[in-house]
């Protein structure tokens, strides 16, 4: 750690506006964090980036304004895998919310135990560079043998460059896999581009998951984030039974605008105006993947 800089991210736009669009009963943020406070759940030293804090009591007025019933606490790399901040959300919030777990090389089956016990549904992977690359395949291939014997599915957070020449590897993936962010795709490059035609050809396989959701993440023009649209309307009519939606509240590592999480919910009514479809989407598959216990 001597000498080393690390960045601190932009927290999230305080004012969230009420969406136009009602979500239907029980629908779930399937992609959302907790953040410290670090003064009580401390950021790991080996962390990409310092946020500033964002704690359960934050997430719960956000989806109070938002309409959300449900969500999933994806554990962020900046708490490494100490996941008591993410246990802690899970048990105050009365079964009403799951979570995804980041685990360390050597984690054993009966710690996997304790955190299905507290509310685990699956466990996540970063291959993104800038919070830290690749992990090693063997570590990954032992943690999905595990996550298997639990019933549990992976979270796999990619870069786009990185679809093309991962897409074996992810079609041997035994479980189910949840592709984070439309695969963090470039707007600007089209859905014709090679990365996102990958992406649509994975979605073939019924293990296959994807978050329509970090479209300021793919849009290349700012907010409103409408030219993510696109993207989302082809995964949903690709697989609309194994889309989920999220809000990725507080949005770590946002380079650009800073989008109104009460507009991400509207931008999810210009991806799809039907009912049925954002039920789907928000509460039944939700319901599959991580309630059906």
């Amino acid at each position: 750690m001597s000498g080393r800089v690390i960045p601190t991210c932009k927290g999230p736009d305080p004012d969230t506006r009420t969406p136009r669009l009602v979500l239907p009963p029980g629908a779930c943020d399937a992609h959302c964090h907790v953040f410290g406070p670090g003064a009580v759940f401390p950021y790991a030293e080996d962390r990409a980036y310092t946020p500033p804090d964002a704690p359960f009591e934050g997430l719960v007025a956000l989806h109070r304004t938002l309409g959300v019933s449900r969500a999933v606490i994806v554990h962020a790399s900046c708490h490494g895998s100490d996941m008591t901040v993410t246990l802690d959300g899970i048990a105050r919030s009365g079964g009403t919310m799951r979570g995804v777990a980041v685990v360390e090389p050597g984690v054993t089956d009966a710690e996997l135990a304790r955190l299905h016990a507290g509310g685990i549904r699956g466990v996540r992977f970063n291959f993104v560079r800038h919070l830290g690359g690749m992990p090693d395949m063997g570590f990954f291939q032992r943690v999905l043998s595990q996550a298997e014997a639990l019933g549990w599915h992976v979270v796999l957070h990619l870069d786009a460059q990185d679809i093309v020449p991962l897409a074996d590897t992810i079609s041997s993936i035994r479980i189910p896999f949840v592709i984070d962010h439309m695969g963090r795709v470039k707007a600007k490059d089209g859905v014709a581009q090679p990365a996102f035609r990958q992406l649509l050809e994975l979605m073939k396989n019924p293990l296959a998951w994807v978050k329509i959701c970090g479209s300021e993440r793919v849009s290349s023009a700012g907010a409103p984030f409408r030219d993510a649209v696109p993207f989302a309307q082809a995964l949903l009519a690709a697989a609309p039974d194994r889309c989920l939606w999220g809000t990725d509240w507080p949005h770590p590592n946002i380079a650009g605008d800073m989008p109104n999480d009460g507009d991400l919910v509207d931008l999810l009514g210009e991806i799809t105006s039907d009912p049925a479809l954002i039920r789907e989407v928000t509460v039944a598959n939700p319901d599959r993947l991580y309630w059906a216990d």
